[in-house]
């Protein structure tokens, strides 16, 4: 093996989703060998496998390019898709299929940002499957495409890491990096969330339901975490939040669809919703959402599990509150000081199920707006409160 095919490995061997993406590869279809190959003008490399069926081919295997169906998809960076071999028109007298001995196969080329061809993500199986499906077509494709793109991600962390080496820059290109990598990311999990909702109202199975459940909740994770990446980015390049303010005569509406929408993903955790808005608040009302959502999801992480959150909001006399209190072990003290500060956790002993940064543009955003947060922790509970003007 050459040093560059290992290299080529090792670095699909870093994306900890392609695990997942082959396991999910084959259950939508299946199929029950996959793998991510790379592929040269010689040979296909397997760089991740999933075998169910004894294929008999593991990471670093490598077959002469010339047997494989990925000979064609080298040259025209088409995907190739074949429901069953016998009756393919195209397929059914190639050489691969009898050699290789399958009847099912799919396989979607991995390009890179540049539009040079990497490689494939692939499955087949001995027996027929239902494969031209735009659903599953869609989901190769988007899962692909994310591969591509991990790739030149850590592409580009290598470059800036010379950056910071030669600049000594370390702050300022860290945070250029993370606004190119949450930008450059919306894309293809935008795609691969429509991808995935596609599939879910076609899978009547229900472990596949549930798979797809999952990775649905997991990819609208992966959206809040962009998010926060990019507004803290913003923030601390100098360009800052960006208000679209409003006036928003029932602020109450805003604020119940986020309590609602939070409680869909943790349907046993009670929060006890107390509104007395008297007075129309002028507002970025998505900022303002995107505030109770974060402080209400650190409470559902950090507050005690069987106690419930209470979050209660008011506008009168020209000022607008809202506080979240949960209950549960308090705040360190010594961790209150840097408690709206980036990459910060609000407990210490926790899983942390962020990047520390929701709390710090809560923050930002209660700024924007001409506000504060405080914070309260003892062994009664601890209590959030922002307060800012009605009309900022």
């Amino acid at each position: 093996m050459t040093k560059a095919l290992g290299s080529d490995i090792a670095a699909i061997a870093r994306i900890d989703a392609v695990p997942s993406i082959l396991e999910i590869a084959c259950r939508i279809t299946g199929l029950r060998f996959a793998a991510v190959a790379r592929v040269t003008d010689t040979s296909w490399t397997a760089c991740a496998v999933r075998d169910e069926i004894g294929f008999g081919l593991g990471v670093g295997g490598s077959l002469d390019l010339k047997t494989t169906i990925c000979d064609e998809i080298r040259d025209s960076g088409q995907g190739v898709i074949i429901d069953h071999v016998a009756y393919d028109p195209v397929f059914r007298d190639h050489h691969t299929p009898r050699q290789y001995g399958f009847e099912s196969y799919i396989s979607i080329p991995i390009l890179r940002k540049d539009g040079s061809f990497f490689g494939t993500l692939c499955a087949l199986d001995p027996l027929p499957a239902k494969l031209s499906n735009p659903g599953i077509i869609a989901t190769f494709e988007n899962f692909a495409q994310l591969i591509g793109l991990q790739l030149d991600l850590q592409d580009d962390l290598v470059r800036k890491e010379d950056q910071l080496l030669e600049a000594g820059q370390t702050a300022e290109i860290r945070e250029r990096f993370i606004a190119i990598l949450g930008h450059d990311l919306r894309n293809p999990v935008a795609a691969i969330e429509a991808g995935i909702t596609m599939l879910g109202r076609t899978q009547t199975d229900e472990k596949s339901g549930w798979i797809l459940t999952q990775l649905l909740q997991s990819t609208r994770r992966i959206s809040l975490l962009i998010n926060d990446l990019l507004d803290f980015a913003r923030g601390r390049l100098g360009s800052g939040l960006t208000l679209r303010s409003v006036l928003v005569p029932r602020m109450s509406v805003p604020i119940e669809q986020v309590i609602a929408e939070l409680q869909i993903v943790h349907p046993d955790r009670i929060v006890d919703l107390n509104l007395k808005l008297e007075e129309a608040v002028t507002c970025d009302v998505e900022r303002i959402t995107q505030l109770v959502s974060n402080l209400v999801g650190n409470a559902l992480t950090h507050g005690a599990v069987d106690e419930p959150i209470a979050v209660t909001a008011t506008s009168a006399g020209g000022t607008f509150t809202l506080s979240v209190s949960n209950g549960g072990t308090p705040i360190p003290d010594e961790v209150l000081p840097t408690l709206f500060q980036p990459f910060t956790q609000s407990a210490e002993g926790q899983s942390a199920n962020g990047l520390g940064l929701g709390l710090f543009i809560a923050s930002e955003i209660a700024k924007a707006h001409g506000g504060s947060i405080e914070v309260s922790s003892s062994d009664e509970g601890t209590r959030f409160k922002l307060t800012m003007p009605c009309s900022c």
